[in-house]
């Protein structure tokens, strides 16, 4: 099968793109044939070794893929051969085939085509978390979503609106913005305009956001703290920018506002009933048109470093997958 293959760590321009057996069948798992598979940020952290967890080597990235059931281990039940479904893997993904605990699949509606579902639930499950587990964002609020075109970006921005908040998208450049606008945001910042703090200040009156989403970190982190109202929640989401910012504690305590940290895969290990039930909620959304993944680009999989490094270049908008079969 073709495979993309991680054998030192670097950049996307590092890996290979080669010929690899089938996985083995194993006990309490299910053998897929990729249809899509997700590319996210975290892909090219792992790539480059600085991801919070890191297979061993040699490896294939690639964590989140949609595609349809071959074989299932005689002691799994729910799957059927010919289901579709999606497996959220942590890495492995990024090839035609591939072997997944029948514990990290789900299936999902039939209406979804397989880029929406590589596309959907990282980045919706990641936005959802953040905004109703750890914000707990309600109606009638102002929520700032930084880096607002990305994927989980845009997830950010259309949750928002589902919860009834008033959405602020920032994004370095009129054509991510657009895409903001066009699913849902309310108004928009040009981080090209100037210190993004003083328009966020105007637009709320000068009190500030009640909810920032910082999927980005670095400078845009610290004026976060500078335009975060009294009781707000500053979630710390990623670090894309690629400096993990440090909070100077009395800004914290003259604000009143809390930094909460949100990592998705953490919160299925630790909290599986309520990620699952959390799941179920997400794709009632989607089947009532309420959320709905942006596929900017569907790649093949040889085109992995390609897509990669749209991602090192800070070009991606919405959900990029690679397709395989």
């Amino acid at each position: 099968m073709k495979a993309v293959l991680c054998e030192k760590h670097g950049l996307p321009d590092d890996l290979s793109i080669t010929e690899l057996p089938r996985p083995e069948m194993k006990p309490g798992h299910l053998r897929i044939a990729t249809r899509a598979a997700g590319v996210n940020f975290q892909d090219t952290l792992m790539i480059a070794g600085n991801y919070q967890f890191q297979p061993d080597m040699p490896f294939i990235p690639g964590g989140e893929v949609a595609g349809e059931v071959l074989e299932v281990a005689d002691d799994v039940d729910g799957f059927a051969v010919g289901d579709h479904v999606l497996a959220m893997t942590g890495h492995g993904g990024f090839c035609e085939e591939l072997v997944a605990e029948a514990g990290r699949v789900v299936k999902y509606p039939p209406q979804m085509q397989f880029a929406d579902a590589a596309g959907f639930l990282t980045n919706f499950g990641t936005s959802y978390h953040a905004l109703v587990h750890r914000a707990e964002l309600q109606a009638g609020e102002t929520l700032l979503v930084l880096g607002a075109a990305g994927g989980v970006g845009l997830a950010a921005v259309q949750i928002g609106k589902v919860l009834g908040a008033r959405v602020i998208a920032a994004a370095s450049s009129q054509s991510k913005l657009d895409l903001a606008k066009q699913y849902g945001a309310d108004e928009v910042i040009n981080y090209a305009d100037g210190p993004y703090k003083d328009t966020v200040k105007e637009l709320t009156g000068g009190k500030g956001a009640d909810v920032i989403y910082d999927a980005v970190g670095g400078d845009y982190f610290d004026q976060a703290l500078r335009c975060i109202n009294w009781n707000g929640r500053i979630l710390v989401v990623g670090f894309a920018a690629g400096r993990i910012p440090e909070a100077p504690a009395n800004l914290a305590l003259l604000k009143g506002c809390a930094i909460v940290g949100v990592f998705y895969g953490r919160f299925k290990q630790e909290e599986p009933e309520k990620s699952q039930a959390m799941i179920e909620e997400v794709v009632k959304l989607y089947e009532a048109g309420k959320l709905k993944p942006h596929i900017s680009q569907a790649l093949p999989l040889d085109k992995a470093r390609e897509a990669l490094n749209l991602f090192i270049n800070r070009e991606a908008e919405g959900k990029i997958v690679l397709t395989s079969g």
